[in-house]
């Protein structure tokens, strides 16, 4: 009686079609049907039925499950496999094509051309590029820095983040923006095929904004300040900031090569008030760790907004300035896994 009612259940329940056919098979045989009836009924041979009811008295429940297989043998050996993935990785002008990118189809149609494969079809190639790892990306820039001590500079770049010195802070400074008021692309949960709409600008009133920025890797807080302009004078008034928030320490500076932070008056004030210049190497922007912080600050407080003013857009950098350093924890082991902590000299692509 046990066996029958978990049988009527899992023909109740099943999912598996095979589950549920071998289930009704048991359940018509302890009913005293006979297996050609049976087979009938379920539109299969005889001697699956007879099979079913076998293997359930011997083994009982598990032989209702399906026993899968490992399907029909791959007809794409792992070495045509890998000359596809290197084939999808080359720039199809290289190869003698007309064009410069690739899609699945002419993927698919040179392989066969060029006596790769007999046949393949798209989704086969879709396949197969995703399980070598290779993925429809967008093409990045890349800079390549042309400095000359590159190697040098980063290296002290990258001590002072992974041993600040005990007589200062180190602190990363940089500029964000132009800050013009225009509607912000940006990201947001909508229903489908709802999506959040913004007006359309042609003309940008009001004039830009610049955002002067410091990163304390000591507590992790950001100060900020919003001016009109990012010229010598503005800059230096910045540096002075900073140098009141913390009077009894030497500050390391880490900064870009913009030209008014090499100007000679910037240079001459930072000498006599124990504030030293460190530069990155040109073109190296992304060894300043405040680029990461800007790059929140552009997602979470900028993306998806439209202000009018640049009054809303100056409260809006703020609460969140605000938001952040509430919960801001010391900067500590910058990239440690990164290939740039292996370079003995400098490395044109290095994305």
């Amino acid at each position: 009686m046990a066996e029958g009612q978990r049988l009527q259940r899992i023909g109740r329940t099943a999912r598996e079609p095979v589950k549920l056919r071998g289930a009704i098979v048991v359940l018509m045989s302890a009913q005293g049907q006979p297996v050609p009836d049976i087979a009938h009924l379920l539109a299969c041979s005889p001697e699956y039925v007879r099979g079913v009811i076998h293997d359930f008295n011997e083994v009982g429940f598990k032989a209702l499950d399906p026993k899968w297989s490992g399907g029909r043998p791959r007809t794409i050996s792992d070495a045509v496999r890998r000359r596809i993935c290197l084939i999808a990785r080359c720039c199809p002008r290289d190869l003698d094509l007309p064009f410069a990118t690739w899609s699945l189809s002419k993927l698919a149609e040179h392989l066969v051309a060029v006596g790769v494969v007999a046949s393949i079809s798209r989704e086969s190639v879709r396949q197969i590029l995703r399980e070598g790892g290779i993925s429809w990306q967008a093409t990045k820039t890349w800079k390549a820095s042309n400095d000359p001590d590159f190697q040098a500079k980063m290296a002290a770049v990258l001590d002072l983040y992974d041993n600040p010195p005990a007589d200062g802070r180190v602190v990363c400074v940089d500029e964000f923006g132009p800050l013009n008021l225009q509607p912000r692309s940006g990201r947001t949960w909508r229903p489908e095929d709802e999506p959040a709409r913004q007006r359309a600008t042609f003309h940008r009133y009001g004039g830009v904004r610049h955002m002067l920025a410091a990163l304390d890797l000591v507590t992790g807080k950001m100060v900020y300040r919003i001016r009109h302009r990012k010229r010598r004078r503005e800059f230096l008034s910045f540096l002075k900031v900073l140098r009141e928030r913390w009077p009894s320490q030497k500050l390391y500076v880490i900064l870009d090569n913009f030209s008014p932070h090499k100007h000679p008056q910037v240079r001459r004030w930072a000498a006599g008030n124990d504030v030293e210049l460190v530069f990155l190497p040109t073109y190296a922007s992304w060894l300043n760790w405040i680029e990461c912080e800007f790059t929140a600050l552009r997602y979470f407080a900028l993306n998806g907004t439209d202000h009018h003013t640049h009054a809303e857009w100056g409260t809006a950098i703020g609460d969140y300035v605000r938001w952040r350093n509430a919960r801001a924890l010391p900067k500590r082991h910058f990239a440690p896994d990164s290939v740039i902590r292996t370079w003995t000299d400098y490395k044109i692509n290095v994305a």
